[in-house]
């Protein structure tokens, strides 16, 4: 390729560090519908003969063919999928292929390409994603009025819904899905045509190509459409947010699934044995999800580095910039599958959720609001008084509700026995009917809204 200009070839080492085609090869798809739609827009402006425009993509055809049916060979000389593409190009149809890179460069083509990579890559996400929100809408709705303790700081806080603990997850999945929504309208502009930096003296139809290849619009400035990645690095931050959501819910399952808490049993095919210990169960899956999280975040900081500071226009150092996606995009992947599969699969034990949440004396606040409300008393006085019954609570080793009405009202002569009615956790979940709120009619209310927005999209 540099026999113009170069006497003698490449260092090896020099063939191997510049060499791309190893991890680029996966972008032969979008190469082809790039090249496809680059030619038939050169014939159409009449840059290129209709019969040298009808080999091309003949041999296009044929390429693709083979790279579906082989694979990509990996020619380290070469260098990367466009080379690849057009030498077996040539070497199919002849000199008619060297016409195919007219008015356009690889810097335009790598960026085109990348670019339709990318957006399939949103759209396979979403497609995950929406089974994900399926699945914990589903198991939400079963689950709308059974009894959980919510926990602050890991300590028992307050009665919450299975529902409504599964659905916080369905809202942070919902807004995953909205960022990457937002990435691929910012994407969605044609960079082919901006040639190696400035444009093209050719008389090419940009928005042709654009329109052809499922795009809104070309980019508007040639040296920013070879120059900038913010579309991967917006994939990227889009992917380390969605994997931090599902390392959390991995880690619950994870804390939930061991024998103090008790509260889920993993299936065997999300779970693993030990290789010594023949009663182990351990949670690999969960664990692994939120394992890949760590390395998804990573690779966002990866391509961040690598961009630092690269001054206009296009820099060898942009060929890094595919690998951390690669590799983001298929940890997430799986990360989403394996999460959707244990949310579909799992057993909960809400009997164990329920004594969990009775045991930790979690409707103290609702004693303090019942004070609020009955006896007229301000908050801050109402939660000293809690506290008090609390305290005592603890030294009798009794729930709040065991307590004798003569030892409360020990406390505060304006505790009745109407108390006891707001201090059973099916009365605390109940009462707590806000706007998004544990109340299971709450909870069946944004399930529903849920499952329109879902069939909506349908």
């Amino acid at each position: 390729m540099w026999g113009g200009r170069f006497a003698e070839g490449p260092a090896a080492v020099m063939r191997e560090i510049n060499a791309s085609i190893p991890f680029d090869k996966r972008l032969w798809r979008q190469d082809i519908a790039g090249s496809r739609a680059h030619v038939e827009m050169l014939a159409a402006q009449g840059v290129v003969s209709a019969a040298d425009a009808a080999r091309i993509g003949e041999g296009l055809a044929q390429v693709a063919a083979e790279y579906e049916a082989q694979g990509v060979p990996e020619d380290l000389a070469l260098e990367d999928i466009h080379m690849a593409t057009e030498s077996r190009l040539a070497e199919l149809i002849g000199p008619a292929a060297g016409r195919l890179h007219t008015a356009r460069s690889r810097n335009d083509q790598v960026a085109t390409d990348f670019r339709l990579w990318v957006r399939d890559a949103i759209d396979s996400v979403d497609r995950g994603l929406k089974a994900l929100l399926q699945a914990l809408v589903a198991r939400a709705d079963e689950h709308a009025a059974s009894v959980m303790p919510g926990f602050t700081h890991l300590q028992v806080a307050q009665p919450v819904t299975l529902g409504h603990h599964l659905m916080a997850y369905h809202e942070m999945i919902r807004r995953d899905r909205s960022r990457f929504g937002d990435a691929r309208v910012r994407l969605n502009e044609c960079p082919l045509g901006a040639a190696a930096l400035a444009g093209t003296g050719f008389p090419i139809d940009r928005h042709a190509t654009a329109a052809a290849l499922g795009f809104d619009r070309p980019t508007a400035n040639s040296l920013d459409s070879v120059s900038d990645r913010d579309f991967a690095l917006d994939y990227l931050m889009a992917a380390t947010q969605c994997a931090l959501h599902l390392s959390r819910l991995a880690e619950e399952i994870i804390i939930w699934a061991s024998q103090p808490y008790g509260f889920v049993k993993l299936p065997d095919a999300y779970s693993t044995g030990s290789s010594i210990m023949p009663q182990k169960r351990n949670p690999d899956a969960a664990e692994l999800v939120r394992g890949h999280s760590g390395r998804i975040a990573g690779c966002m900081t990866a391509l961040v580095m690598t961009m630092k500071g690269l001054p206009l226009a296009y820099s060898k150092d942009m060929q890094d910039d595919k690998p951390p996606v690669f590799e983001a995009h298929d940890l997430l992947a799986l990360s989403i599958a394996a999460m959707t599969g244990m949310v579909e699969t799992i057993t909960f034990r809400t009997d164990r959720m329920r004594a969990a949440a009775e045991a930790g004396f979690s409707t103290a606040t609702d004693l303090a609001d019942w004070l609020v409300r009955i006896g007229d008393i301000p908050f801050r006085e109402a939660h000293h008084i809690t506290g008090r019954v609390v305290k005592l609570a603890e030294e009798r080793g009794a729930a709040l509700v065991d307590l004798p009405l003569d030892a409360l009202q020990a406390i505060d002569a304006r505790i009745d026995a109407r108390l006891y009615d707001a201090l059973s956790v099916d009365a605390s979940v109940a009462s707590r009917r806000s706007h998004g709120g544990t109340a299971p009619d709450q909870v069946r209310a944004r399930i529903a809204d849920a499952r329109a927005a879902l069939e909506d999209e349908a």
